[in-house]
């Protein structure tokens, strides 16, 4: 009988030993990584909205919006993002979110082959919601269950139409955009080409450039060197706004030629407010925060199903300079 016990003893040590050794075999071996960020568990609705720019006017605002319907519902709202707009960070906590199977992700879509796997795969094998914010990406690529923001196509006839409606109409019109041609950016081009289109004798010029500040001024300088009499410039992108109008100011008078854009980068609003802008597309991110935590829970609650795959657009308006003139 005592032989029996002790082969026993001896037969369980073994196997917990051999499960030990193979655990820690699978951890040395594999690619396992601690996480950077542990979401806390709790009997709470979590949500996670995340940002590639953390801490800026327009994301802030985004921000107050998810806060404040996050609280009407009663649900845990965790914000996260990365203060130098580094990708590779913002797709790690986009990832990090799936794992840690929160209810629901509001996220600024972007328009990349990672992300895009990440929503259609891993978020999609958990039937996590998302929901992009601001910035979309197609439904098809990403099978995102809805996007809020601006209807950026409208935004960019807006702009077109402020843009005709002061310049001549046979003078020369730039468009400065991302190389990569993002979709955000092509949504509004969209738009701008049903403008122009209409008239077949302005001369418009397609720039594209890198993101960084240094080409951004470079293509700046290409083109004013190209087309020294432009009369107007539209970037595609926001952030193209300050480093392009940077470089125009350093070789002519800014009153030389008309500056339009959209306002979603944090230098935006002091350079209109400078009257270094013409005309400007205002978008309202906390209506975006507040709506985007709204459908999360009408998608969880099942009161809304299937969300609507084309989007929920949050209102947008046009200033002008000569508007704001007025006032003074």
């Amino acid at each position: 009988m005592r032989k029996n016990v002790t082969a026993l003893f001896i037969i369980g040590f073994l196997v917990i030993l051999f499960f030990t050794v193979r655990a820690f075999v699978d951890v040395v071996k594999g690619d396992w990584q601690a996480p950077t960020q542990v979401y806390v568990e709790d009997d709470d609705t979590r949500l996670v909205l995340i940002t590639q720019q953390i801490n800026t006017p327009f994301f802030d605002a985004v921000a107050r919006g998810a806060i404040e319907q996050a609280e009407m519902e009663g649900a845990s709202l965790e914000i996260v993002g990365d203060y130098s707009q580094n990708e590779e960070a913002f797709l790690n906590h986009l990832e990090l979110a799936i794992h840690a199977k929160v209810d629901g992700i509001i996220v600024q879509g972007k328009d990349t082959d990672r992300f895009k796997e990440l929503t259609k795969i891993k978020a999609a094998f958990y039937s996590i919601p998302v929901i992009t914010i601001a910035e979309d990406v197609p439904m098809e690529e990403s099978l995102r269950r809805t996007y809020v923001g601006s209807d950026q196509e409208e935004a960019g006839r807006m702009l077109a139409n402020a843009l005709v409606s002061q310049v001549d109409a046979t003078g020369s019109v730039i468009l400065l955009m991302d190389q990569s041609h993002p979709y955000i950016q092509t949504e509004r081009l969209i738009g701008i080409d049903s403008v122009f289109n209409k008239y077949a004798s302005l001369d418009v010029v397609m720039v594209e450039s890198d993101t960084s500040r240094e080409q951004i001024k470079e293509a700046t300088q290409r083109l004013l060197n190209l087309y020294p009499d432009v009369e107007a410039i539209l970037p595609l992108d926001a952030a193209f706004t300050e480093p392009m109008i940077d470089e125009i100011t350093s070789r002519m008078r800014l009153s030389d030629v008309r500056i339009y854009s959209f306002d979603d980068a944090p230098d935006i609003y002091p350079l209109f407010n400078a009257g270094k802008i013409e005309a400007l597309i205002q978008q309202t991110p906390e209506d975006m925060g507040r709506l985007s935590v709204e459908l999360v829970f009408k998608w969880l609650n099942g009161e809304t199903l299937p969300l609507d795959f084309d989007g929920y657009h949050t209102p947008i308006s046009l200033i002008k300079r000569a508007d704001t003139d007025a006032h003074d």
